[in-house]
Formats: C-alpha cells, structure tokens, sequence
C-alpha cells in the first residue's frame, strides 16, 4: 500500500507513554501519536531518525503519527493499523499462495470469543478464519513476537484451535514489518505462554504463515513467505 499523506523525517527524543513521544521537527520538540502499544524499544533510542505521517483529525491532539523508525539501516514500520491493510490487499492480490482457494473475504469476524481479523471463503464451503499479528521486534536477523506479554494474543491462538476443530481452517499470519529477515520465531524470552500456545496451535493443525515486507518511506507491501522455526 502507498501513504497518500504526507510523510515526514524526525528525530526521536522520548516516549513518556504507549501513546506520546517527543521529537524533534524542524528544530523544534513537538509530541507525537504512536500508533503501538508495544515497547519498540531497539528502534525508538534517542536520536533515532523516524518518521512521522501527518494527519488532520478534527478532534487530534497531535498532527503527526509516528509510523516507522530506522534500526541502523533497517527501515521498521511500527504502525499496528498497517498488518490487517497489508495482508487485506495482498489477499485481494492473491498473493498469499496458501490462501488463494478462498475468494472471498471479510473483515473482523466473531468465532466464539474471538473477534478475528479475516473469514475468507471458497468453493465447496470452504472457510478459514486468519488472525494477523504485526511483527516489530528483530535481532541479528531473527523477527520475533511479541515485543511485550500478551495474553489476549494467547487467546486468540487458542481459539483459532477451536476452529479448526469445529472442521474450518484456521490461521495465523506473523506480518513482519521490515524486510530482509533470516526467519521468525516466537519470543519466548518475553511470553513463554504465548510461545507455548502458538507450538499447541501448530501441533493441531493451525496454519502458521510469515512474511517479510519491502517498506520503503511512503510505502509498504507484502514480499516473501519467511520460514517459521517453533
């Protein structure tokens, strides 16, 4: 997908909250939404070039989104709204290979207790329900998830199990918002409990898919199929 705002480079200052950082704009410290309640804490170091896409919400206390950091080179998308458009359109592409059986797609669907971010559907009464997790965090090569505990990702996990035994598919998609990664696995140093759940997710039969993406400054799309090591 192309950012049709405006996109503009700072530099990080500080991060007081989840939501508000301060940078430097122009020679001046403004703050700044971030759109992540993870902690991003390798790629928002002080004097980190970032950027900023501009916004004009009638009722924003701020004008700019902090939506991506450069880790020495590396060039991260951080926005968590950026995953579900990413894979939306690669879906409507057809270029996830093990999705292209369904034709249909539809957003932010319930199965049981879950709210899951697609239900795609095919010939012959074909359903899948896909849950869609953004990856931010990357060490020496490795894209990890998740950057901070999280239990209702755990949940999610577990009940896409529940899918796949009500005789649905089931999958989780790890969009890794950087390109050039070696391979992604849980970080189970943060959550075990989320990397133990995804390895039981595995083990009955839930799909679990990464990709890189090629991110540039005013871009983002999804490039290849990373191999998952659990």
């Amino acid at each position: 997908m192309i950012f049709h705002k405006n996109i503009v480079k700072a530099e990080f200052i500080r991060r007081p909250n989840r939501f508000q950082a301060y940078v430097k704009l122009n020679g001046s410290e403004i703050m700044v939404h971030v759109p992540n309640t993870g902690r991003c804490r390798e790629i928002l170091l002080p004097k980190a070039t970032i950027l900023l896409r501009e916004e004009n919400g009638v009722n924003r206390k701020t004008k700019y989104d902090l939506i991506a950091g450069y880790k020495e080179n590396k060039l991260i998308n951080i926005d968590s709204q950026i995953p579900n458009k990413v894979v939306e359109e690669a879906l409507e592409n057809r270029k996830i290979s093990y999705f292209t059986k369904y034709n249909k797609i539809e957003r932010e669907k319930t199965f049981g207790n879950s709210r899951f971010d697609f239900k795609l559907s095919g010939d012959e009464n074909l359903k899948c329900y896909v849950e869609v997790k953004g990856v931010t965090l990357e060490k020496k090569g490795v894209a990890m998830f998740p950057d901070a505990p999280t239990e209702r990702g755990r949940k999610h996990l577990l009940e896409l199990i529940e899918v796949k035994k009500s005789g649905m598919d089931a999958a989780v998609l790890f969009l890794i918002q950087m390109k050039d990664v070696k391979y992604f696995r849980p970080h189970d140093e943060m959550d075990k409990k989320f990397g133990e759940a995804l390895r039981h997710a595995k083990e009955n039969y839930v799909q679990v898919i990464a990709y890189d993406c090629d991110v540039g400054e005013n871009f983002i799309i999804l490039k290849d199929e990373i191999k998952v090591q659990l």
